[in-house]
């Protein structure tokens, strides 16, 4: 049975994200609030915990994780940033975006799309993503919160508590989260272009 910590949306309390952050260091799943939907999260660095995600929600070795960061600075130390996409993406994050970008050699061989060496990242705006990344010190590998044959994400944290607390380790409730996932921009050509077109207006 998972734990079930029931946060502050705005003010999260800091000894629960330490406690989050704690589980997802000594490889632990983690469902938490993001400014898009609640998302599926553990370790960058834990194999196993990875599996454990794809188990979850039934994926193949296909589906790409993204990073989820604190700010900018983090995000150069997993993908190349030129100065024009520095620029984008010092407008545009923190927000409802991922950002394709060529992967350094700091992200793991098994995150990293195979052909293309590109990951998705992001900087989710939402102050329980942030502090709970603040608090583990690193990023997480994330996916969207959604069950094998759904439509849509689990949107309410007791409802996530219901179907996936006996697979989860820890659930971060901050309230009910929206269904509308990242918009995903690809940052890799001579001009970014809209792959997934969500949340984010990327006008």
């Amino acid at each position: 049975m998972s734990q079930y910590l029931t946060v502050y949306p705005s003010h999260p309390q800091q000894r629960l994200l330490n406690r989050a952050a704690e589980i997802v260091a000594s490889g632990g799943l983690l469902v938490y609030p993001t400014d898009t939907t609640y998302a599926l999260g553990c370790h960058i660095g834990d194999k196993q915990a990875l599996e454990r995600i794809r188990r979850i929600r039934q994926l193949d070795d296909k589906h790409r994780f993204t990073l989820t960061c604190r700010d900018l600075s983090e995000i150069a130390n997993y993908a190349r940033v030129s100065d024009p996409n520095y620029r984008i993406l010092k407008h545009f994050t923190p927000g409802p975006f991922t950002f394709v970008l060529p992967a350094t050699k700091e992200v793991p061989k098994r995150l990293v799309h195979a052909k293309r060496r590109t990951i998705g990242l992001r900087v989710p705006d939402h102050p329980v993503a942030l502090g709970l990344l603040e608090s583990l010190g690193e990023p997480m590998m994330t996916t969207t919160m959604r069950l094998p044959g759904a439509e849509l994400p689990l949107t309410d944290p007791e409802e996530i508590r219901d179907l996936v607390s006996n697979v989860v380790d820890v659930i971060l409730d901050g309230g009910a989260c929206g269904l509308v996932s990242t918009t995903v921009v690809d940052l890799t050509g001579d001009a970014p272009e809209i792959i997934r077109q969500g949340l984010g207006d990327f006008a």
